[in-house]
């Protein structure tokens, strides 16, 4: 009796295959926070910005600075910070001696790959400098507007508890990230092997020993391949009465926008593809809606104070609706 295979309807070996190296070089030095990982990967096949939140020393800045060189693309870091303005992350006009013109010095948002480092310590004015880039995937400046060179990605840090001298992310800002991931300490075996691997590098830099695996030409081709995944009509239905139903929730004072909507989709298919299927699950569904609204939805006035946490209401908003089969 001949066995039934599965054939995907999309060509996902080529994309696979980098999938596997990507990871087995970010493995070389960040031990555990495959989640991170995973939600890292999938926001560059979704073509989305990352927020991630940990304490200090928890390998934020470091995973996205091996992110970077594992794609050989173009990458810049930005410490912000209070006194940082706008034209500081944009580029200015500088006057030309010899022409007599005004010429544009771009900024180090001006790549393809940028880490904000602490993004919240710097003021309203500054942030808002990242509103059209992270949207539009371009800068306008003196009334010239400038493009981005696909893959663009904003990789932006922030630690939950040092409050002084921070500012609160404006709303609109948060929106405009695929992701929020939240990292937290390492297990013990983990913390185990971190020690090993640091005393076995002897002090060199870790980063040196990572190796680029993928090109921005591959990332382009890989978003295409990712847009043709397949997702049901009831899956859609069903992304949507969960955006819905944290308008409705009596735990939330602010739901999710439409935006959120595209994203789950969005980062469904690309962690679909993530596992070697053309096709999203409900399984695809609910792993990345937590990291999806995290960020995006507001707590009553009341639950913040009762200690709830933005994870456990959207926990129950998706263990109400049902599951479409």
């Amino acid at each position: 009796m001949e066995e039934n295979v599965f054939h995907n309807r999309v060509d996902l070996s080529a994309l696979n295959e980098s999938i596997v190296k990507i990871r087995s070089e970010i493995a070389k030095i960040i031990v555990g926070q495959e989640e991170m990982v995973n939600l890292l990967v999938t926001a560059i096949l979704a073509d989305g910005h990352v927020l991630i939140e940990g304490v200090p020393g928890v390998a934020k800045t470091l995973t996205a600075k091996l992110l970077s060189k594992v794609i050989s693309v173009k990458f810049t870091r930005i410490q912000f910070t209070p006194d940082l303005m706008p034209s500081d992350v944009l580029g200015t006009s500088v006057y030309n001696m010899k022409s007599g013109d005004f010429e544009f010095k771009s900024g180090p948002i001006f790549s393809n790959i940028v880490l904000i480092d602490e993004i919240n310590r710097a003021p309203a004015k500054t942030q808002s400098a990242l509103f059209e880039v992270m949207e539009e995937r371009q800068v306008t400046v003196d009334g010239r507007t400038y493009q981005m060179e696909a893959p663009y990605i904003v990789v932006a840090t922030q630690n939950p508890i040092e409050q002084e001298g921070t500012y609160r992310l404006p709303e609109a800002q948060l929106d405009r990230f695929l992701f929020k991931i939240n990292v937290h300490y390492p297990a013990l075996e983990d913390e185990v092997s971190i020690i090993k691997g640091h005393h076995a590098r002897k002090g060199h830099q870790p980063v040196a020993e990572v190796t680029a695996v993928l090109s921005a030409e591959d990332i382009r081709k890989y978003r295409s391949v990712v847009q043709h995944i397949h997702v049901e009509e009831n899956l859609l239905e069903y992304i949507a009465r969960i955006i819905v139903e944290t308008r409705n929730n009596p735990s939330l004072f602010l739901g999710a926008s439409p935006r959120a909507s595209v994203a789950i989709l969005n980062s469904s298919k690309a962690f679909a593809a993530l596992n070697g299927r053309d096709f999203v699950t409900p399984e695809d569904v609910k792993y990345v809606t937590r990291p999806v609204l995290r960020h995006r939805v507001v707590l009553t006035p009341d639950k913040e104070m009762e200690g709830v946490t933005a994870d456990e209401v959207i926990k129950l908003i998706i263990d109400k609706i049902e599951v479409p089969r």
